[in-house]
C-alpha cells in the first residue's frame, strides 16, 4: 500500500516536474491560492451549517418546552378542578341522595355549568352519583351524548387511579346518531368528607383542539410539525402530516420517533421515507406526556444553501481571477527565459551574433547578463583559439620551410663526404658525416616526439661539428638527472637554444667559451636550463626578447630560433610553458625552458 502510494506521488511529481516553467508557475499558484480558499470556504459552509443547525435546535427546544408547559398547567387546571365537589356541601349531599328530584337537578346541573364554563375547550362534564345517576352539561352545538355507554369505563379508571385525578387519553365520543368529537378526560373519584366512602365521579371531557392552538404557533415558527404522544405512546394530537400516507404509516413513523426518545428532553437527526430530519422533543413530568416536533432540514438549511451557492460562486471567481493573475506573472516571468533558450538554439547553430536585453535587475535579469558575457566570452575563446591556430599554421610552414633546404643540403653533403672519402680525406669525411647526422636527425626521425637522450646526442653531435670549425672554442657540460633521458619531449627544442647561444654569445667573445645544458623539478614541471659565458645582451635587448616570447609577436630582430621553440612549446604544453631569458652584458646568458608535468612519467621510472 506504501508503495503504490509512493509510485502514485512520483509518476505526479514527474509529471509535475516536466511540464514548461510557464505551467508549473500556474499551477504553484492556483495551487496555493485555490487550496486555502477553499478550505477556509469549506470551514466557513460548515460553520454556518453547525450555527444554523445549532440555532434552530435550541429554537425549537425552547417552542416544544415552552408547549409542553403549557399543556401540563392546562391539565394541572382540570387536576384542580376536579376537586371542587369536595368543598360544596348541597353536591356532597345530592350525591348521597338516591331519588332526583327537582332541586337535585337544578343544583346540579348549575354546579356543572360552573365548572363547564372554566375552559373554553371543556366540550362536556360528568357527575355520577353513588347510585350511577349521571348529571352533566355540554358546550354549545353538542345537542346529544351518551354517558350511560361510558360509565363503566369511567368507573375502572377511577377505581384504579383510588382518590387521586386520572387522565384518559385521546378517544371518541359520539354527540348524536351520527357524529363524533376527539376528546380527552380528566377523572376523578368523588369521596364523602364525613364518612370518606366513594359518593361519585366527577369527568371533564376537553376538546383535543386545544393541543391546536398550543402547538400551530410552533409549527408556524419552526416550519415543522408537533405531535403529542401520551405515557403508553398512544397519539394526543398531531398535526397535518404527509397528504396520501394511511394510519398504519403515521403509526409506524411515530413509533421510529419514540423509538429514539431516551431522555426527558432533546434532539436527533432521523431519515423519514428519502427525507432528513431534526426531531425535537420534551417529555413532561407531570403528564408523561411527550411533545415532539419534526423539522424537514432542508426548510432549516435553504438559507444557508442560498449563502452556500453564493460563497461558492465567490471562491469560482477569486479562482478564476488568480488563475488569470498566475498566467500574467507566469508569462511575465518566463518570457525573458523563453527568449533565452531561443537564443541559445541559435547559438547551438552557430549564430554568436545575438544579445538578450535584460528589462529588470532580479535573478533573471542577472542571467541574462551572465549569459550576454558569456557570449562575449566565447567570441574571445574563439578568436583566440583561431590566432592560435594560425601561430601554429606559421610555426608549422616555417619548419616545413625550414627543412627544404637542409634536405637538398644533406644530399649534397653525402656526395661530398663519398668524394672526401675517396680522396682519403678523414677531417672532410668527418666533418660531412656529422653534419648529414645533423640534417637526419631533423629530417628523417620526422615524428613528433623523441627523447630527452636523443636532444642531447643532437646537440653534442652539433658541438663535436663546431669544434671541428673551431678547435678549442666550445666547452659543453650537461648535468641532466639520469631519470630525465628516457622523458618523451617534442623534436628541436634544445639544438636551436645551442646553436642561438654560440653564435650570439660564444662566438662574439675573445677566447674560449663554455656552455652547460642543467635540468631539475620543480612544481612538478621539467626545467632546463642553457647557460652561456659569452658576450651577453642589455637590458633593452632582453627585455624585448622576453616581450617577444610572451606576447608570440612576429618580427625578425631575434630571428626564428627562439621564438619558434617557445611558440611550439607552448602550443604543445600550453601557455604556462615555454622559455625565459636572463643575460647581463660580459656575463653571459641563460635561458630556462620550462615544460609540462612529467611527476608522473618520473614515478613510472
Amino acid at each position: 500500500m506504501v508503495s503504490t502510494i509512493l509510485r502514485t506521488f512520483r509518476k505526479m511529481w514527474l509529471f509535475l516536474a516536466n511540464l514548461p516553467m510557464e505551467r508549473k508557475l500556474i499551477v504553484v499558484f492556483v495551487f496555493l491560492i485555490s487550496m486555502p480558499i477553499t478550505y477556509v470556504s469549506y470551514l466557513s459552509s460548515r460553520s454556518m451549517f453547525n450555527s444554523v443547525l445549532v440555532n434552530a435546535t435550541e429554537r425549537a427546544g425552547q417552542m416544544t418546552s415552552n408547549a409542553s408547559d403549557t399543556i401540563d398547567r392546562y391539565v394541572a387546571d382540570l387536576k384542580r378542578y376536579t376537586s371542587l365537589p369536595l368543598y360544596n356541601t348541597d353536591v356532597q349531599l345530592y350525591l348521597t341522595q338516591k331519588n332526583t328530584d327537582w332541586e337535585k337537578n337544578t343544583g346540579m346541573s348549575m354546579f356543572l355549568s360552573y365548572l363547564k364554563h372554566m375552559k373554553s375547550e371543556i366540550l362536556a362534564v360528568y357527575m355520577a352519583d353513588q347510585y350511577d345517576s349521571v348529571f352533566y352539561d355540554t358546550a354549545v352545538g353538542i345537542n346529544e351524548i351518551f354517558p350511560a355507554e361510558r360509565l363503566s369505563t369511567w368507573k375502572s379508571l377511577s377505581e384504579a387511579g383510588g382518590t387521586a385525578p386520572v387522565i384518559q387519553g385521546r378517544h371518541s365520543i359520539r354527540v348524536n346518531s351520527s357524529a363524533q368529537r376527539e376528546v380527552f378526560s380528566v377523572l376523578r373519584t368523588i369521596s364523602s368528607v364525613s364518612t370518606l366512602k366513594k359518593i361519585g365521579i366527577l369527568v371533564f371531557d376537553v376538546d383535543i383542539s386545544l393541543f391546536k392552538g398550543i402547538l400551530e404557533p410552533v409549527n408556524a415558527v419552526t416550519q415543522g410539525n408537533t405531535l403529542v404522544v401520551d405515557d403508553q405512546g398512544n397519539l394526543m394530537y398531531a398535526g397535518e402530516g404527509k397528504a396520501g400516507e394511511t394510519p398504519e404509516e403515521q403509526a409506524l413513523t411515530r413509533q421510529l420517533l419514540l423509538d429514539k426518545v431516551k431522555l426527558d428532553q432533546g434532539h436527533f437527526q432521523i431519515r423519514l421515507d428519502g427525507v432528513s430530519y431534526l426531531a425535537v422533543y420534551t417529555v413532561s413530568k407531570q403528564t408523561g406526556w411527550a411533545t415532539l416536533v419534526t423539522i424537514p432540514l432542508s426548510s432549516i438549511l435553504s438559507p444557508m444553501e442560498k449563502n452556500r451557492n453564493t460563497l461558492i460562486l465567490t471562491t469560482l471567481v477569486i479562482i478564476a481571477f488568480a488563475l488569470f493573475v498566475a498566467t500574467i506573472i507566469s508569462h511575465a516571468l518566463t518570457k525573458p527565459l523563453k527568449s533565452m533558450v531561443r537564443l541559445m538554439k541559435q547559438v547551438q547553430h552557430g549564430n554568436l551574433d545575438v544579445w538578450l536585453h535584460p528589462k529588470y535587475n532580479d535573478e533573471i535579469g542577472m542571467l541574462g547578463s551572465h549569459f550576454n558575457r558569456m557570449i562575449i566570452r566565447v567570441k574571445d575563446l574563439l578568436q583566440e583559439v583561431s590566432l592560435t591556430e594560425k601561430r601554429k599554421q606559421k610555426a608549422d610552414m616555417r619548419a616545413l620551410q625550414n627543412q627544404i633546404n637542409p634536405h637538398f643540403i644533406y644530399n649534397t653533403l653525402e656526395s661530398i663526404r663519398m668524394l672526401a672519402e675517396s680522396s682519403e680525406d678523414p677531417r672532410v669525411a668527418e666533418l660531412t658525416y656529422l653534419l648529414g647526422l645533423q640534417m637526419r636527425y631533423g629530417i628523417v626521425r620526422s615524428e613528433e616526439m623523441v627523447t630527452i637522450r636523443h636532444e642531447l646526442d643532437h646537440v653534442r653531435n652539433y658541438l663535436h661539428l663546431l669544434q671541428i670549425r673551431f678547435p678549442d672554442k666550445f666547452i659543453l657540460n650537461i648535468a641532466v638527472p639520469e631519470a630525465f633521458l628516457p622523458l618523451p619531449v617534442i623534436k628541436l627544442v634544445l639544438q636551436p637554444i645551442v646553436e642561438n647561444a654560440v653564435f650570439h654569445g660564444l662566438e662574439p667573445k675573445e677566447g674560449p667559451g663554455t656552455l652547460s645544458i642543467s635540468g631539475w623539478e620543480e612544481d612538478g614541471k621539467a626545467v632546463f636550463c642553457i647557460e652561456d659565458d659569452g658576450v651577453g645582451m642589455d637590458e633593452n635587448t632582453l627585455r624585448a626578447l622576453n616581450g617577444s616570447l610572451r606576447n608570440g609577436a612576429d618580427g625578425e630582430m631575434f630571428g626564428i630560433g627562439l621564438r619558434n621553440v617557445n611558440e611550439r612549446i607552448r602550443l604543445h604544453y600550453g601557455p604556462s610553458c615555454g622559455l625565459s631569458v636572463s643575460s647581463e652584458i660580459g656575463k653571459g646568458t641563460r635561458v630556462t625552458l620550462r615544460i609540462e608535468d612529467l611527476s608522473g612519467h618520473l614515478r613510472e621510472e
